[in-house]
């Protein structure tokens, strides 16, 4: 059973730090390129679905194991033209066959997953051999300086932030999970302490 705080408190929470103009900036910068039918990992809030287009995606269905963030999510700002569905489920272990989705978006989820790796296989297994797995997410820093601190803030961070690690890679594990990267940038978030703010982007398909 879910704590009061992380009933109460971390939703909002995660709705400020989230919500936050550097980050949905980058969700702009992803989101929309989704098309067909969409799986998105984490649905947290549903602070993506107002960047999807309703005339490029058929349906959106969006996982996410927290009830309260799923009835968030289900109210959440988007083209009343655009078809949602949230459902509860966990990124590792997807009730849906295999080969039935066009797109996947994972955006700021992989950070708070129990098994990343776990995830990124159940996103290979139920994307279509031409679908498009569309990333953004927070994750080790490349400078060793940021990297240490990273380390040393993570247990406290982890008991804040709902789980949410400082020092998982993002685009490497993405490629060992059997993916193809096509395309990928990166960058620290302008007003976002870098110990939190190293974001790596960018678009891949099924190897």
């Amino acid at each position: 059973m879910a704590s009061l705080y992380d009933r109460f408190v971390l939703p909002r929470l995660l709705r400020c730090a989230c919500s936050a103009p550097p980050m949905m900036k980058q969700r702009a910068k992803i989101v929309p390129q989704a098309h067909g039918r969409v799986l998105e990992l984490g649905i947290g809030m549903g602070l993506n679905l107002a960047f999807y287009d309703p005339g490029k995606v058929s349906e959106v269905i969006g996982v996410d194991p927290a009830p309260e963030l799923r009835a968030v999510a289900r109210a959440a700002p988007r083209d009343p033209a655009l078809n949602v569905r949230v459902d509860d489920g966990t990124a590792e272990n997807l009730p849906f066959e295999a080969a039935s989705f066009d797109c996947v978006v994972c955006t700021f989820t992989l950070c708070s997953v129990q098994a990343p790796a776990r995830a990124l296989a159940e996103a290979r297994r139920v994307l279509k051999p031409d679908g498009r797995l569309f990333f953004c997410e927070h994750g080790l820093a490349p400078d060793a300086g940021v990297a240490t601190w990273q380390r040393r803030i993570e247990p406290i961070w982890k008991r804040m932030a709902g789980g949410c690690h400082l020092t998982r890679p993002v685009t490497s594990a993405i490629a060992a999970a059997g993916f193809r990267i096509s395309r990928q940038d990166s960058m620290y978030l302008p007003g976002t302490p870098r110990f939190a703010g190293w974001n790596e982007w960018g678009e891949a398909a099924p190897a």
